[in-house]
């Protein structure tokens, strides 16, 4: 079993690496969309950082992939927002071990991720109205 467990360590962090990113890789995916920003935005997206009307493009890039999506509702009319996490998707590992009727054994290992629900992870929000970030929401802990 020490074989099968060492390799589905490695496949989980294999999987975590490949998941999480760096503005410096999202902008070399999309150098030229990034070569159009004004020099101010572009300093903004190379540190991770967001701003009040930024498009959905520019936040990509700074931030990646939201970890949810949720629409609000109010008096003003529709926002979208975007719930992104201090980490990325979290793995699980677990092995367990039980008995069985005859006296044979059983064993089992298993490797889990989580990308949505509520997560007491979560960092930010962002909020979009007529496709332009309108509001950028940190959660303090």
């Amino acid at each position: 079993m020490r074989p099968i467990a060492s390799l589905l360590c490695l496949v989980s962090a294999a999987l975590l690496a490949a998941c999480s990113s760096t503005p410096a890789e999202r902008i070399a995916k999309n150098q030229a969309a990034f070569d159009q920003y004004p020099a101010a935005v572009q300093q903004k997206i190379r540190a991770g950082e967001v701003e009040v009307g930024f498009s959905p493009e520019m936040v990509r890039l700074a931030l990646g992939e939201p970890a949810r999506q949720l629409s609000r509702q109010a008096a003003g009319g529709t926002a979208e927002v975007w719930v992104y996490h201090r980490n990325g998707p979290r793995f699980s590992f677990g092995v367990g071990v039980g008995g069985a009727v005859g006296g044979h054994t059983s064993a089992g290992v298993g490797v889990s991720t989580s990308t949505g629900g509520y997560d007491p992870e979560e960092k930010m929000r962002v909020e979009f109205r007529d496709g332009k970030v309108s509001a950028v929401e940190y959660v303090k802990r």
